[in-house]
Parts: C-alpha cells; structure tokens; sequence
C-alpha cells in the first residue's frame, strides 16, 4: 500500500506532499516534495491507494443557499442565519463540530477564515482528479480523504503547539515534536529526511497526512455517524483516528 498526504495552501510554494509506502511490520517514506502543483498531486493521486488532504473538500450545506438569497433578494434563506447561532452555521460544517466535540480542537472556518482560498484550491484540485480518475466521495469513503494533522498528533498523544513558522521557537519546537512522533512510531522510516521535515512544518503535516491516510484506507478513523451521513457526503468529513501503533503494517 502506498499513501499520499498533502499539506495543502493556497500557494504551490506552501503546498507539499508525502508519499509512504507500507510493507508488513514499517513503512518507509519514499517521496517527499515542497512547492507541489496541482498536477502533481494528481499525478501522485494516480499512483497511490489512499490520499489524505489536509484542506476542507467542501463548504457549509447553509452556505450556498445563504449567498442565493442574498444575490436574488430572497430574505428567507438569509434571515434563518440571523444572529449568531445562525451565522456558526454558515461558517463551520457538521464535521467541524464533530471534531470539536471529539478531541476539543476547532478547526477553522472554510468560508468565515483564511481557509477560503486554500478550498477554493481544493475544489479545482478535486475536478482535475474527478477527470482524470473518476470523482471521490467527500466523506473519504473513496481514494480521498479529508485530514486534519493537529487532530490527529492530539489524539496519538503528541503535544503539538507552536511549530508553525519559521523562527527559531518553531523550528526547536518541530523538532520535539518529529522526535515524539519517531518514538512513537519507530517503525517508521523517514528515508534520511528527519533535518528537511524538522525545518519545513509544511512537509511535517504532509507525512501527518499520509499516516492519517493509512488509517482511512484501514478503517480506524472516526466515520460519519448516520445522523451526520448526508452531510458529510455534501461538506466533507474529516478523519482523524487515536491508534497511532495500530497502522504498522
């Protein structure tokens, strides 16, 4: 089995990608990239069983009808989002609060944050991989998934706070955090890549992302719950699982 994940940005510089392949008792990373674009991920889609991204794959199922009545001066759609409450529905999916709820981490809003473009990103990234490979269910049940790395580090156990940037503080901080992670999963062979992850947390999340995707394609992440089943097919799901030892080939 081979897993890709994708830090996902609205800049190809910002994007990266990492690729581990699992054989019985490890796995070893064999492609890691920064400044990834668009074809590339569909490329490395192609030749992979499992992809995790770490972006939302959709928006809120309020949203669209919220900006029609808007547009067409229709009131009703838009007033039920009155106040506060009606505006957390615009701005935060079945998922995000799914995620809340489970590991007490809220992931930012895909149209109310500076997720928007990344998303926007997302959606062209799905359609070239729907043209080229057939299109990917939203809630992971197919060869994409929906990944959130700091969800996941949170429930393997691994603190994870303060490793994004550049300065000096994030740097030491990712690299505590890759030696956690390396304890943790000692069967894991990064390939001679440990000083180029612990200098980029854009690559870290990538290979975050790839493990996550391992769990997707073994069944262990937390999958929508039937009440939540529509929603995610529409939105997204994000996945996120607790056994980090449990994917050991």
């Amino acid at each position: 089995m081979k897993t890709l994940g994708v830090d996902l940005a609205a800049a190809t510089r910002k994007t990266a990608a990492a690729v581990i392949e699992w054989t019985d008792g490890g796995a070893r990373l064999i492609h890691l990239a920064l400044n990834v674009t668009d074809e590339e991920i569909v490329d490395l889609f192609g030749g992979t069983d499992m992809t995790g991204i770490d972006c939302p794959v959709g928006w809120p199922d309020a949203f669209l009808p919220f900006l029609a009545g808007h547009l067409n001066f229709d009131a009703h759609p838009v007033l039920d989002h009155d106040g506060i409450e009606g505006r957390r529905l615009l701005a935060y999916r079945d998922t995000d609060r799914f995620v809340t709820r489970e590991t007490g981490l809220i992931p930012l809003s895909v149209s109310a944050d500076r997720l928007a473009h990344p998303a926007m990103r997302c959606a062209v990234i799905q359609a070239k991989i729907a043209r080229d490979h057939g299109p990917q269910a939203r809630d992971g049940s197919g060869r994409l998934a929906e990944v959130y790395p700091a969800a996941s580090l949170k429930l393997w156990g691994i603190h994870a706070r303060g490793y994004k940037g550049r300065g000096i503080p994030e740097a030491e901080r990712l690299g505590v955090i890759l030696d956690s992670l390396t304890t943790a999963a000692p069967w894991l062979d990064l390939a001679g890549n440990r000083e180029v992850l612990a200098a980029s947390d854009d690559m870290f999340d990538a290979v975050i992302a790839s493990l996550t995707a391992r769990a997707v394609r073994l069944g262990q992440t937390f999958t929508p719950p039937v009440d939540h089943a529509a929603a995610a097919l529409s939105e997204g799901w994000i996945h996120v699982f607790g056994q980090l030892a449990a994917l050991r080939g």
